[in-house]
């Protein structure tokens, strides 16, 4: 069962309920909206629960808000590029040219979904004080669960921004906000309450449970180069952490596990944003990603639209030599693609070695997508010149899926129930691996590299049902993926793990925001931007990355107008 999507009735009413009486951060307050003694009962609290877990998808009108970051981490760390054309959806591509404006409606679409969440928590955390018919200890994971949902919301918001003020349940003054001083102290304590607090088991499977808060907390040290902190907490979390259902953390056996509907909520789940698809309404699937799927004519996933299209810098670093990643000069040479050949034309794969994470993330020419048969290349592109030859993968869904857990609604974009996770145990290992670089042991760093690495050579794509077979029954690719030897030095194990983190977890949005925690957006943005200038023009030429600017988006004009405590950015 998932969590976030299924509500009873009475549930859905107070949902209703709640979200009437939600402050937007510059709204003033509803008046006559509800009565609050209505929702002080454990019905109550158990619907607004509901309600604050519904907005970790961040859907607020547009497809821009969501935690899947698709557009805020993976565009803009040079993952994909926005595809489809250049007059589709036109306030994107000032993300991925870094020209965006306070002005620009998709940062104030995240700053207010980024909010709302904040206050739907809080509406939790106001009424449970007063509420009788709940035990103590009901009372208090119930306060864990609003903390964590509360506290995702400001470090998504502190991953934008940079500072953003800390709202909590006592706040009733929005328009008395600051942003003058760093929130992590904030963070942390409410990551530490629900760490604290939370069981292991949860009902649903969509509920956080005590390690997922602990992956948070350990997320939150490393954002602030708290390396041994950090270093401690993940080692406790991969010696004894388990998901909602008491399943001892791993990585699946097949890394596609955890892209593929009917196998999600595994044991490398850590926490992930619950979608449901069939069950009367559109705006339960994965709203975030409703127009990435590929474009144009023939049996395909999706009805639309073509974006969110991989870039040729990415394919360009699943290219491996002995096995191991060109950690330097993976992208000096292409891949070759077929973005001059029609469909109709013959095309030849490369035929040189790859890390099979390539398949599994990127939908590319003559190789298996899904069980849809072959990529046909150029016929699945909108505009090739502007987006390039690629489609998206992780994202996309089955064709024995359609009718069951996805399928085409509305006008005709996709709907799925597949879940995007937040947080998955690969991720947790690579934390795990950079921590131990930075203050602990180069010998235990490689090793959680080296278990990534196993598992991603284990199996590539085919055309056989399930849709997977042993790496050596390929003839489309030649996949070669080895292990590294223990890490000689400091800096080649930070340069390797970043890199793993790069080709293990891209499309999956966290890529910009490891380059500005790392510092090195600047130098990474500008060297990927210059290549794809030349490689892409229309797109991406005449751009660039501005040290002490781009780190950080710009926060909405509207807020810097009517909140005299909010700072703008630098540079904007």
């Amino acid at each position: 069962m998932k969590f976030q999507k299924i509500i009873s009735i009475s549930a859905i009413v107070l949902m209703v309920v709640a979200l009437a009486a939600c402050k937007k951060f510059l709204d003033p307050p509803l008046k006559g909206v509800y009565d609050l003694n209505q929702l002080k009962n454990k019905k109550g609290i158990s619907g607004l629960l509901v309600t604050a877990y519904s907005t970790l998808d961040g859907r607020e009108g547009s497809i821009s808000e969501g935690a899947s970051n698709w557009e805020w981490g993976s565009m803009a760390g040079g993952d994909a590029y926005k595809g489809t054309e250049f007059t589709d959806r036109v306030d994107d591509n000032p993300i991925m040219r870094f020209e965006l404006t306070p002005a620009n409606p998709l940062v104030n679409a995240k700053w207010d979904a980024t909010f709302d969440g904040i206050g739907q928590a809080n509406n939790v955390l106001k009424l449970l004080p007063d509420v009788t018919d709940m035990t103590e200890t009901e009372k208090k994971v119930a306060e864990a669960q609003a903390r964590l949902i509360r506290s995702h919301h400001h470090f998504e918001g502190v991953k934008m921004w940079g500072k953003i003020p800390f709202i909590d349940e006592t706040t009733t003054d929005y328009k008395g906000g600051t942003n003058s001083a760093p929130i992590w102290p904030n963070i942390e304590a409410d990551f530490q309450f629900a760490y604290d607090n939370l069981p292991e088991i949860t009902q649903y499977k969509g509920q956080a449970n005590k390690w997922a808060a602990a992956a948070y907390l350990a997320k939150a040290y490393m954002f602030q180069k708290k390396f041994a902190e950090a270093k401690a907490l993940l080692t406790t979390i991969i010696a004894n952490g388990k998901n909602s259902q008491g399943v001892k953390y791993a990585l699946t056996d097949n890394y596609q596990d955890n892209f593929i509907v009917t196998k999600e909520n595994n044991s490398e789940t850590v926490f992930a944003i619950q979608f449901s698809y069939g069950d009367g309404s559109t705006s339960n699937g994965n709203s975030d990603n409703l127009l990435n799927f590929p474009h144009g004519g023939g049996s395909k996933p999706g009805g639309c639209c073509g974006f969110f299209q991989p870039s040729q810098a990415l394919v360009n670093a699943y290219k491996t030599e002995g096995g191991l990643p060109l950690l330097d000069t993976w992208n000096d040479v292409s891949v070759p693609s077929d973005e001059a050949v029609l469909s109709n034309q013959p095309f030849t794969p490369y035929a040189g070695p790859l890390d099979p994470r390539l398949d599994w993330t990127i939908g590319r020419r003559a190789v298996p997508y899904h069980d849809w048969g072959t990529h046909p290349g150029r016929d699945w592109i909108r505009d090739v010149t502007y987006g390039g030859p690629y489609s998206p993968k992780k994202n996309t869904y089955f064709k024995g899926d359609l009718g069951a857990t996805a399928g085409v609604v509305g006008w005709g974009f996709g709907s799925t129930a597949l879940n995007y996770t937040i947080i998955r145990y690969a991720d947790i290992l690579l934390l795990a691996a950079e921590a131990e670089v930075e203050v602990g042991s180069l010998a235990t760093a490689t090793e959680y590299v080296n278990l990534v690495r196993a598992r991603a050579a284990k199996y590539a794509p085919s055309n056989t049902a399930p849709y997977y077979q042993p790496a050596s029954a390929a003839t489309y690719a030649n996949y070669n993926v080895g292990l590294y030897p223990t890490f000689a030095s400091q800096d080649f194990g930070r340069k390797a793990v970043r890199f793993e983190r790069k080709i293990e977890l891209g499309m999956e949005g966290h890529r910009f925001f490891d380059l500005v925690r790392w510092g090195i957006a600047a130098a990474d943005m500008n060297a990927y931007l210059a290549k794809e200038g030349v490689r892409r023009p229309t797109t991406l030429q005449g751009t660039n990355f501005t040290a002490g600017k781009h780190e950080v988006y710009p926060i909405p004009q509207s807020v810097v107008t009517n909140i005299p405590g909010i700072v703008q950015n630098p540079g904007y």
